[in-house]
């Protein structure tokens, strides 16, 4: 074995070298009295390099007989989850200093574990390797949903996760064992070759087909697709919120490119079994996600169905399995990323500063007492909502484009899928506009006092709304996405 394939690995090499950094400085500093403030300057430092890192990654590169492929296409989006890790390391910092401070290092190393399992997620060809990475990232993910064990919510909400993830994880590894009986191998291009062979109309289909309908399913619990989302609302609530918001944005942005790259690469044979299947999911998810999100007076849950309604976005983008699809998707999940962040760090700044409050009611009258707060959450709900001229109506037009162009000739269905997204859209601003109403016109006798934001919040609310304004703008941004998804 030529261990030297390991350096083909730079992404994954540098986060095991960070994260044993962590566990050293952790045990190191462990009685100082400014362990925290210590173990949060090297995490940040050491991840802020990670991402520049990346993107000087020069041409593709495959280890290990083509388990691991590092496309420019991956590369780009490991850059995106590492810059939103970041952000919610900086956003988490007041609750760990407030609340979990002794779970410090616990948090970040965990915090790190679950990027690694997410990057090897995205450069996996092979199916074994792709489980091992979902695996990497969801036992971690657990623990941090039970970081805080002594609220009930967290823990429910863990036991709730970690139930769900193993199931679904089972459900997958049932439909891969029926890939790999109808194909003979787990390596997504001979998958490919061996499933091209099979006549579509014979007995022989059945069993790709069954394992496609399997490993689906188990993949869209990890994406909150309808009818796979029954935890969402709850282990959002019970989570700690810079869990929640890791939750959201991360690993549903990991797990999104990798449903794309299975699909077209390893079932792209089999495109006309599974395009239906997933229209019908993509209508069904965006439009109980947008019903159910405005039945919610709690702004966790309210979040939890509107990430499920934009994970339906998210996979319009895979509709077209084309070069185009992929551009979109990934430029979705930045712009998500730093929207969604962007809420959540406004709701944990509250939680912080009101008594762990996260109900829609606390947040009336909030403009006349933190107008700048407001205001920042306002363009996060516009953005999310797809209003222009912020960088989330850009996102949603390139995925509606996309689910069409990626067609010769669409079929009728495709273009009753894009119209219920768009139909949608509309029903997701009313929702969204709760909110802002609420802090805009409701009155209320105990609004939230005037409260001054820590640094860290205020730094991570100006690098998520810099992204909001500045991906809408800068077309140089798409142009790169675009160039490494050739």
């Amino acid at each position: 074995m030529n261990y030297g394939q390991f350096l083909n690995m730079i992404p994954e090499f540098y986060l095991v070298i960070i994260l044993l950094a962590v566990f050293a400085v952790d045990f190191i500093v462990h009685r100082s009295e400014k362990k925290g403030d210590i173990l949060y300057a090297v995490t940040v430092a050491l991840m802020a390099v990670l991402p520049f890192r990346i993107a000087l990654l020069g041409e593709p590169a495959e280890a290990f007989g083509g388990m691991y492929v590092a496309s420019q296409a991956a590369n780009v989006m490991k850059v995106i989850l590492s810059f939103g890790t970041i952000i919610v390391l900086i956003m988490a910092e007041p609750w760990l200093k407030n609340e979990a401070s002794k779970y410090r290092g616990e948090f970040y190393m965990l915090t790190i574990s679950t990027l690694l399992g997410m990057f090897i997620m995205v450069s996996s060809g092979n199916f074994l390797l792709f489980f091992l990475g979902l695996e990497t990232a969801s036992v971690p993910m657990a623990c941090m949903v039970a970081l805080d064990k002594m609220k009930k919510q967290s823990a429910e909400a863990a036991a709730k996760y970690i139930l769900t993830a193993t199931f679904s994880s089972g459900v997958m590894l049932y439909g891969i064992s029926f890939v790999y009986a109808a194909a003979g191998t787990l390596y997504f291009n001979d998958i490919a070759t061996a499933l091209a062979g099979i006549n579509p109309f014979s007995e022989q289909i059945l069993l790709p087909v069954a394992g496609l309908v399997f490993f689906f399913s188990g993949l869209g619990f990890k994406l909150s697709l309808v009818p796979f989302h029954f935890w969402t609302a709850d282990t959002y609530q019970g989570a700690p919120t810079p869990v929640t918001g890791y939750l959201s944005v991360v690993s549903k942005g990991a797990a999104a490119l990798a449903a794309f790259i299975i699909l077209t690469k390893v079932f792209g044979p089999l495109v006309e079994q599974w395009e239906l299947m997933l229209g019908i999911i993509i209508m069904l998810t965006i439009t109980v996600g947008n019903l159910f999100a405005i039945r919610q007076t709690e702004l966790k849950r309210f979040m939890a169905f509107s990430s499920i309604s934009q994970a339906g976005y998210i996979m319009l983008a895979a509709l077209g399995g084309s070069q185009l699809g992929a551009t979109a998707l990934t430029f979705y999940v930045l712009v998500y990323v730093v929207a969604n962040m962007a809420v959540f760090t406004v709701i944990s700044v509250v939680e912080q500063n009101n008594g762990g409050r996260t109900d829609m009611d606390a947040y009336n009258g909030f403009y006349t007492t933190n107008p700048k707060l407001s205001f920042l959450m306002t363009l996060a709900l516009f953005s999310l909502a797809g209003i222009p001229p912020f960088a989330g109506m850009f996102s949603k037009f390139f995925v509606f484009m996309a689910a069409v162009a990626g067609h010769e000739s669409a079929p009728f269905w495709v273009y009753l899928v894009v119209f219920v997204a768009l139909i949608n859209t509309v029903v997701s601003l009313y929702y969204y506009l709760l909110i802002v109403k609420a802090m805009y016109i409701k009155k209320t006798t105990t609004p939230l006092p005037t409260f001054q934001s820590d640094v860290n919040s205020k730094l991570a609310l100006a690098l998520c709304t810099l992204g909001i304004v500045a991906f809408g703008i800068f077309s140089c941004i798409y142009n790169w996405i675009a160039a490494a998804a050739v």
